[in-house]
C-alpha cells in the first residue's frame, strides 16, 4: 500500500509493525507488486547480501548489484523473483545509467538506494601507493557520488526516496594505519551530510551508515602495506559481536524511521561522543592505543 501525496505522486509504501510492506505479502510468489523498490550495490556477499535478505524479508523488490554476477545470481536463485541480479562496475557512470534505466523500466520508481560496495586499504599514508589510494577513492567515494547522481532525478520526481551511503566508523575515528580507507569513508560521511542539506525539502532522506568491524569478505580484496594488517582485521571481525544481519537490521529500521548517522556498535557510540566533547583527550587516547598495538607487534 502506498500513500498518495496531495500533488498526486506516490509516497513511501506503508510498512506494518512486523516490518512487512502492506499489500505485498505475495510479492515473493508473484514476482511483482507495489512494494518498495530497492537498489543495493555490493549485494553479492557480506553486508550487501544481508541487507538484500532483510529487505526481501519485508516484501520489497530488490535489485542486487555486484561486480561478480554469479554471486547475485546465486542470491536470486535462493530468494526467488523478489531479487533481480545485475552485474555492474560501480565506478562506471555508464553502468549506473544502464542499471537505473533497467530498474525504472521494470517499476517506474526507486524508493531506496544503498551504496554499499566498497574496498579497503590498510597502511600509513607514506606507505600507501598512489595506485592503492586511487583504487579505494574510486570504489568507495566515486561510486557513491555516481549512485547518488543517478537516482536523485527520479527520487525528486517522486517527491520521496531514501539514499543510504555505507561509510565506516573509520571515517569518524581519525585512527592511524588506515589513512586512505579512513579518508575515503570520511568523504562519504561528508558527502552524505552535505547531500542531506541539499535535499532537505525534496522528500528524499539521506543516511550515512558507519559500522565498525563486521565479519564480511572485505579482507579478500583488501590491500595493505604490511602483512600483519589482514590477520589483525580478521581478528577484529571475529571478535566484533555484531553480525552483518545486525547491521542490516539497523539499515532497515533507518528506512522505516529515517535518521542520518547510523552507528551500529555500542562502543562506537560513546567513542564518537567522546571525540566530539573532548577532541584532544580523544586524540591522546588514539595515539596511546596505536603505540600499544605497535609494541605488541614488535614483541611477536
Amino acid at each position: 500500500m502506498q500513500n498518495r501525496q496531495k500533488d498526486g505522486t506516490l509516497g513511501k509504501p506503508t510498512i506494518d509493525k512486523k516490518g512487512v510492506v502492506m499489500g505485498t505479502e505475495s510479492i515473493g510468489k508473484q514476482g511483482a507488486g507495489s512494494g518498495v523498490v530497492v537498489v543495493i550495490t555490493g549485494a553479492g556477499a557480506g553486508l550487501g547480501e544481508a541487507v538484500a535478505r532483510r529487505f526481501c524479508q519485508a516484501g520489497c523488490r530488490v535489485f542486487a548489484c555486484d561486480l561478480v554476477l554469479e554471486r547475485v545470481q546465486s542470491l536470486a536463485a535462493e530468494l526467488g523473483d523478489q531479487v533481480s541480479p545485475i552485474q555492474m562496475d560501480v565506478t562506471s557512470e555508464q553502468d549506473w545509467s544502464t542499471t537505473i534505466q533497467s530498474v525504472l523500466s521494470a517499476h517506474d520508481r526507486i524508493d531506496v538506494l544503498i551504496n554499499n560496495a566498497g574496498v579497503a586499504v590498510a597502511g600509513q599514508l607514506e606507505d600507501t601507493s598512489v595506485n592503492d589510494w586511487q583504487w579505494v577513492m574510486d570504489v568507495d567515494v566515486k561510486s557513491v557520488m555516481l549512485g547518488c547522481k543517478a537516482v536523485i532525478p527520479q527520487m525528486r520526481a517522486q517527491r520521496c526516496g531514501h539514499i543510504i551511503n555505507v561509510a565506516s566508523v573509520a571515517g569518524l575515528a581519525g585512527a592511524p594505519d588506515i589513512n586512505a580507507y579512513g579518508t575515503a569513508k570520511a568523504a562519504v560521511v561528508a558527502m552524505s551530510e552535505m547531500l542531506r542539506a541539499e535535499l532537505y525539502d525534496s522528500g528524499i532522506h539521506v543516511s550515512a551508515l558507519c559500522p565498525a568491524f563486521v565479519k564480511t569478505r572485505l579482507t579478500e580484496t583488501m590491500r595493505a602495506s604490511e602483512d600483519h594488517f589482514e590477520a589483525q582485521v580478521t581478528r577484529w571481525m571475529e571478535r566484533s559481536g555484531v553480525s552483518a544481519a545486525d547491521v542490516a537490521e539497523v539499515v532497515f529500521r533507518a528506512y522505516q524511521k529515517p535518521r542520518f548517522l547510523l552507528l551500529t556498535h555500542p562502543n562506537t557510540r560513546w567513542l564518537w561522543l567522546f571525540k566530539r566533547i573532548a577532541p584532544e583527550l580523544y586524540f591522546r587516547a588514539v595515539v596511546r592505543g596505536a603505540e600499544k598495538a605497535r609494541a605488541k607487534r614488535q614483541k611477536q
